[in-house]
């Protein structure tokens, strides 16, 4: 009686492909990693232009259709709907100043031209203020360089200005802030 002996089948990786592997991967997530971040980045500042553009539309109506001709000073004025409407000028998402959207902080306040055009127990919403003759809204963001770099303003002639320190703008643009193209 002959015996044969068979060699058994190995199967699986051996110690170096996994680690082969493994430094392959560790590589392309290195060469990935910041292309994601300026993406990220980048779909930040678009959502943040975005809002402010929300904002110049809302303002418009609010102005022609309930503020005869005056601008809400906040958000949250903005965010009110009219007697015997449902929805406000603006979105839920951006219906208070200081909200933090998409890395963004968002505000709306009075612009340089403070006067009164309409006192608030004649705007159809019930605001909490009056509606004056200028307002000016910004985003910033809530962390320079990984939320966003740049900060953007913005006034009632809505065109939007860039700021590319990322500072929190007030109701008077820098003299470095250019229009966003």
């Amino acid at each position: 009686m002959t015996i044969y002996m068979t060699r058994r089948q190995e199967c699986g990786f051996t110690l170096v492909e996994l680690l082969v592997t493994v430094a392959i991967i560790g590589v392309v997530a290195a060469v990935a990693m910041p292309q994601l971040l300026r993406a990220r980045v980048s779909a930040n500042e678009a959502s943040a232009i975005a809002s402010l553009r929300a904002i110049y539309s809302g303002q418009a109506a609010y102005s022609s259709s309930c503020a005869r001709g005056g601008y809400a000073q906040s958000l949250e004025d903005l965010a009110l709907p009219p007697a015997g409407g449902q929805a406000g000028f603006v979105s839920p998402d951006i219906a208070a100043s200081g909200v933090r959207k998409s890395g963004y902080v968002l505000n709306l306040g009075p612009g340089t031209v403070a006067t009164v055009v309409t006192v608030k127990a004649q705007v159809c919403n019930a605001p909490a203020d009056d509606a004056i003759a200028s307002y000016f809204a910004e985003g910033h963001p809530i962390n320079v360089a990984k939320t966003g770099y740049r900060s953007f303003g913005m006034d009632n002639r809505g065109t939007i200005y860039q700021e590319l320190s990322g500072v929190t703008l007030t109701n008077v643009l820098p003299a470095t802030a250019t229009p966003v193209q």
